[in-house]
């Protein structure tokens, strides 16, 4: 007990050291709670920066827990125990200026240096870049050498050395060179502008140009990743309308409509299991799939199987059946956009390096994508329907005369293809708002993709799909979302004046014919 009581007797006039006019004694205040090893030390500090740490009437320290409202609960300092409402006129804030309020969060951060948490210590180095001054260099040094975590050990040496570097050390530079943080950066700029030592400004500019090499590189493979994750969205999108285009010779309008579709299911499923998303967003895969599939059976056989052979006709009642249901939608649901909420696990982003980081969402919709080419490629080369359907795609009399039911083949085959539309919206759920007017930014697109690739084919679909998601992603950022569209439908406009049949042209004597 007696040891209990010199405790708080010495916590006490720490923290009555901070309750003076002088802010240089507060200064010299803080440093001393930093260095007392006291282990409320960086609570007393994170309620002094936060205005927080307040006295009594009575002289007694207490934290606030909640500073809004007329009362406020609050908590004692040294204790922790809970010491119920108090008003804020009883109580008198312990102030701080800007100069406190810098040495407060490094001092802060050097406390958490001591952590056991690792996180706690990576968190700490990251805020001490650029914030190192002459009082935290030694000790720095020599937490340095007794870090066992390589990141904390990275970033504090890091940190050291733009001190050190602010000092006009030109050895420093060593330390900094290559990295790609932006405080980084910063400092060898500001090296860069210093006019009285050539040969620091030099080195520092060497640094940065090589710095500025390895960041167009990251840039390069941020765009690609983007690109290609968007392009996997595109060929699931496309898929589907290859197939039905090269086996029946259908120019189905409604296909971006079955990707609304699949989208709001995604939607819907959320709404029947709120607080799980996660579990909503793996039912909805074949709820899309199936709410998508009977809806194009539904379009087939109420409209499409009377007009075969009439593409022009078939455009046009596509098209109505898409404006009828977008309009079900906005009738049924509503006209505003809906948000899907991403799950936990498909949210944040995989960190590279401190200048291109991967979003966890846009690489699941990529292998989920990849997944479903790898599925319809199986059926299509190890099934029935597939066999049945790519002998219908190459030659429809001749498969008729042996035997195949074509009418069948030609429901089934807008099944598969308006599901994979569905899965197509379920991917797109996560990286864009569901609305109405969802399917129409991609069936243009889609049928892009589909000319380029090759009619029918899905090797085709799949290299158009990536190669035409990486070419918008690229073209955007200097010429415009519009411009790159009309640049990359110039482009393939050119390449079917070449090569008519697309990248992968469909064999077969109706191809030939």
């Amino acid at each position: 007990m007696p040891t209990v009581q010199a405790q708080d007797a010495v916590a006490i006039e720490l923290l009555e050291a901070l309750d003076v006019s002088s802010y240089p004694a507060k200064g010299e205040a803080i440093t001393a709670i930093a260095e007392s090893e006291d282990e409320r030390a960086r609570d007393w500090l994170s309620a002094l920066l936060e205005g927080r740490l307040q006295r009594t009437d009575e002289g007694r320290f207490v934290i606030v827990l909640d500073n809004s409202g007329r009362d406020w609960p609050v908590a004692d300092a040294l204790s922790g125990e809970a010491l119920g409402t108090m008003s804020r006129r009883d109580l008198d804030r312990i102030g701080i200026n800007n100069a406190l309020r810098n040495q407060l969060r490094s001092v802060i951060a050097v406390v958490d240096l001591y952590a056991s948490d690792v996180g706690l210590r990576r968190a700490s180095a990251e805020r001490l870049l650029g914030e190192v001054d002459a009082d935290l260099a030694e000790p720095l040094a020599g937490l340095i050498e007794q870090e066992e975590d390589a990141r904390v050990r990275q970033r504090l040496t890091q940190a050291l050395a733009i001190h050190r570097l602010e000092q006009g050390d030109i050895l420093a530079i060593e330390h900094l060179d290559g990295s790609l943080h932006p405080r980084v950066r910063v400092a060898l700029a500001r090296a860069t502008a210093d006019s009285d030592n050539t040969e620091l400004a030099d080195a520092a500019q060497t640094a940065l140009n090589n710095i500025e090499q390895t960041l167009r590189l990251n840039r390069a493979a941020e765009t690609l990743y983007f690109g290609l994750s968007m392009g996997s969205v595109l060929m699931l999108a496309a898929i589907g309308l290859a197939i039905t285009f090269g086996v029946m010779g259908v120019i189905n309008m409604a296909h971006g409509e079955l990707i609304m579709l699949g989208a709001y299911s995604t939607w819907m499923m959320q709404q029947l299991f709120p607080g799980q998303p996660g579990l909503a967003l793996l039912l909805s895969i074949p709820v899309g799939f199936l709410v998508a599939a009977l809806a194009g059976i539904a379009i087939e056989r109420s409209v499409i199987q009377f007009l075969k052979g009439r593409p022009l006709e078939t455009l046009l009642a596509t098209f109505g059946v898409s404006l009828i249901l977008q309009q079900l939608v906005r009738t049924a649901i509503s006209p505003l956009n809906r948000t899907v909420v991403t799950p936990e696990w498909m949210s944040g982003s995989l960190v590279i390096n401190d200048a291109l980081s991967l979003t966890l969402n846009r690489m699941y919709v990529l292998g989920f994508s990849l997944l479903v080419f790898a599925g319809l490629l199986l059926i299509m080369r190890r099934t029935r329907l597939g066999l049945e359907v790519r002998a219908v795609t190459q030659n429809r009399a001749m498969a008729r005369s042996m035997g195949i039911r074509a009418t069948r083949v030609d429901i089934l085959t807008f099944a598969l293809g308006s599901g994979v539309a569905g899965l197509a919206g379920v991917a797109l759920s996560q990286l864009t708002n569901v609305g109405p007017n969802l399917g129409q930014n991609y069936i243009i697109d889609s049928f892009m993709v589909v000319v380029f690739g090759g009619v029918g084919n899905l090797w085709g679909t799949l290299v158009a799909g990536l190669s035409l998601g990486v070419i918008n992603q690229v073209l955007e950022p200097w010429a415009g979302a519009v411009l790159a569209k009309i640049i990359v439908l110039v482009f393939i406009i050119l390449f079917i004046q070449k090569r008519p049949r697309g990248l992968f042209p469909q064999k077969g004597r109706a191809a030939e014919g």
